[in-house]
C-alpha cells in the first residue's frame, strides 16, 4: 500500500462514516471503505433496501447500517466522517450541525485532494468545463504524460489513487457542487466564465459565484490561474489570484495570456513574447465559443507540454459527445446533439455556431434561471422552434414578447415527448436544413442527466425511416 493509500486508511479505519446517497461513485468507495475499517452508514431517501435493486445484495454483504426514507438525515448524527454527494445541497441544517457537532463532511472529490501524490488541474466555469478539460488531459497525453481524468466530468478520483504516481498529473472538471465545500485549490485552475445556473440549487447568485471562486482561493504558490477575460464575474476574480495570472480572449489581443489574433492565428502573449500556435482554420472543432475553449486550455498549459503538443491535439481533436454532435444526414437533413446546453449562455453558443437558420428542439426542467437572453438569438438564429418540457412556456413567453418576433416568421411548436419533437422538427425541415437538440434547459424532468436525454435523441433520429 504506498502512502496516500495509507493516509487514507488510517483516517477512516474504525470511525463511523455516513455517505449520503449510493451513486456510482459512492458504491466503489464504500466497498473500500469498509475494507480499510470503517463502520459505514448509507443515507438515503430510498424506504428499504429492496429498493436499491442489484446493489441490495452489496449493503446486505457488507453489513452496511441504513438510514433510509423520509427521515434519511436522522444518519448524520454521531458520525465521524459524512461523505456528501454533489448533489446534496452544502448548507442543509442538518449537515451544518454535523459540522458544528465535529464531523467531517467531506466528499470523494475532496478526499482526492487530500491525498493526491501528484500535480492537479482545475477547471470550472458555468459553459465549455468538459471541453476545456479533455482538452488539457489530451495536451499532457500527447507530451507523454499519464493521465488522470475526472470530477465532474464522470470518473470517480479517488478509487484511482493506488494507481496515482507523482510524475503524473491529474485533470479534474469541477462543478459548483463539488467546489462549495472544498478547501484545497488546484496547482493550476481556470475558470472559463461565471452566467446565472444552478439557481434552483443554490440560494442566490451569490453563492455560486463564491463556490467558483473556490477554485482559486486555497491555492498555494507556485500556481497559476487562467480566467476568461470578456466576462465580468471571471474578470473579477483576478484579486482572488496567489500566482500567475493569465487571460483567454477570444475578442481581444492581451499581452498576458491565449487569445484569437486579427489574422486568425491562436498566440499565446507570456513574459513580452507573444508566441502564435495554431491557425483557427486548421481547428476541428465546430463553433466559436470552442475557440475559447482551446485558448483556454492552451494558456492552462503553456510551458507544461511542448508546443508540438498543443498544435497536434488543436488540429485533430473533434469534440465530446453531446456537445454540438453530429448524429445522422437523413434526406438532406443534418441533425445535431446538443444536449449539454442546459442553459441560455450554452445554447446560444451551439446556435452561432452555424452560418444559416436552424431548427431548434428546446425546453426542460426548470433551474430558475432567466430565459430573456436567449430571445434575440432564437429570433436571428432559429426559424422552427420545437418546445417541450416545464420551461417550453417560459421560452415561449420570452420570444414572443421580444420586439422582433412579429417580424421574424419565427413558428413555435409544442412536443409532448422527446419522439414527438423530433417528429416535428422533421416535418417541418427541407432539404439542407439543420435540426439541433439544445434545450437550454437541465434534463430532470424527463431524464436523470443530459447523457441520457442526447442518447435518447440520438436513438430516436438514427431509427427514423
Amino acid at each position: 500500500m504506498q502512502k496516500e493509500q495509507q493516509q487514507l486508511a488510517e483516517l477512516v479505519k474504525g470511525k463511523k462514516v455516513a455517505f449520503i446517497g449510493a451513486g456510482v461513485s459512492h458504491k466503489t468507495l464504500i466497498e473500500e471503505f469498509v475494507g480499510l475499517g470503517a463502520h459505514v452508514t448509507l443515507c438515503d431517501k430510498k424506504n428499504s433496501v429492496d429498493d436499491f435493486g442489484s446493489y441490495a445484495e452489496t449493503i446486505r454483504r457488507l453489513g452496511i447500517d441504513l438510514s433510509l426514507g423520509e427521515h434519511y438525515m436522522d444518519g448524520f448524527r454521531g458520525q465521524d466522517i459524512i461523505l456528501r454527494t454533489p448533489g446534496f445541497e452544502y448548507y442543509q441544517k442538518p449537515l451544518q450541525d454535523a459540522i458544528a457537532a465535529g464531523t467531517l463532511v467531506t466528499s470523494e472529490v475532496e478526499l482526492f485532494f487530500d491525498y493526491c501524490p501528484c500535480e492537479i488541474v482545475g477547471v470550472t466555469g458555468s459553459d465549455g468545463k468538459t471541453t476545456t478539460t479533455t482538452l488539457i488531459s489530451k495536451f499532457y497525453e500527447a507530451a507523454g504524460r499519464k493521465v488522470h481524468l475526472g470530477g465532474n466530468i464522470g470518473a470517480a478520483l479517488l478509487p484511482m489513487l493506488p494507481d496515482v504516481a507523482p510524475e503524473d498529473v491529474a485533470v479534474v472538471e469541477l462543478s459548483s457542487f463539488q467546489l462549495i465545500s472544498m478547501r484545497k485549490s488546484p496547482k493550476i485552475a481556470v475558470v472559463t466564465n461565471v452566467t446565472p445556473n444552478h439557481l434552483d440549487h443554490h440560494k442566490d447568485m451569490q453563492e455560486y459565484i463564491d463556490a467558483k471562486r473556490n477554485i482559486l482561493l486555497h491555492q498555494v504558490p507556485p500556481c497559476r490561474e487562467v480566467l476568461g477575460y470578456e466576462n465580468d464575474i471571471t474578470r473579477s476574480m483576478v484579486p482572488d489570484c496567489k500566482g500567475k495570472q493569465v487571460w483567454f480572449t477570444r475578442l481581444h489581443d492581451t499581452d498576458n495570456g491565449a487569445f484569437l489574433r486579427g489574422d486568425g492565428m491562436l498566440c499565446m502573449a507570456e513574459d513580452g513574447v507573444v508566441t502564435p500556435f495554431l491557425a483557427q482554420k486548421d481547428i476541428k472543432l465546430r463553433g466559436l465559443h470552442n475557440i475559447e475553449n482551446l485558448l483556454a486550455a492552451a494558456a492552462a498549459v503553456w510551458g507544461e507540454v511542448p508546443i508540438e503538443a498543443i498544435q497536434k491535439v488543436g488540429s485533430t481533436f473533434t469534440g465530446v459527445e453531446h456537445r454540438i454532435e453530429p448524429v445522422r444526414v437523413l434526406d438532406g437533413v443534418t441533425y445535431y446533439n446538443d444536449s449539454i446546453g442546459t442553459s441560455p449562455t450554452r445554447t446560444i453558443a451551439g446556435l452561432r455556431s452555424f452560418d444559416q437558420k436552424v431548427i431548434l428542439i428546446a425546453g426542460g426542467y426548470d433551474k430558475h434561471i432567466p430565459y430573456e437572453p436567449l430571445a434575440p438569438e432564437v429570433i436571428a438564429h432559429v426559424k422552427n422552434l420545437v418546445l417541450m418540457g416545464a420551461t417550453g412556456p417560459r421560452i415561449e413567453k420570452a420570444v414572443c414578447e421580444h420586439p422582433d418576433f412579429a417580424a421574424s416568421g419565427l413558428t413555435i411548436q409544442h412536443a409532448d415527448t422527446m419522439q414527438h419533437a423530433v417528429e416535428l422538427a422533421r416535418a417541418a425541415a427541407q432539404p439542407g436544413d439543420i435540426i439541433i437538440l439544445s434545450p437550454a434547459s437541465a434534463s430532470f424532468d424527463l431524464y436523470p442527466n443530459f447523457e441520457v436525454r442526447g442518447r435518447e435523441f440520438k436513438k430516436i433520429v438514427n431509427e427514423l425511416k
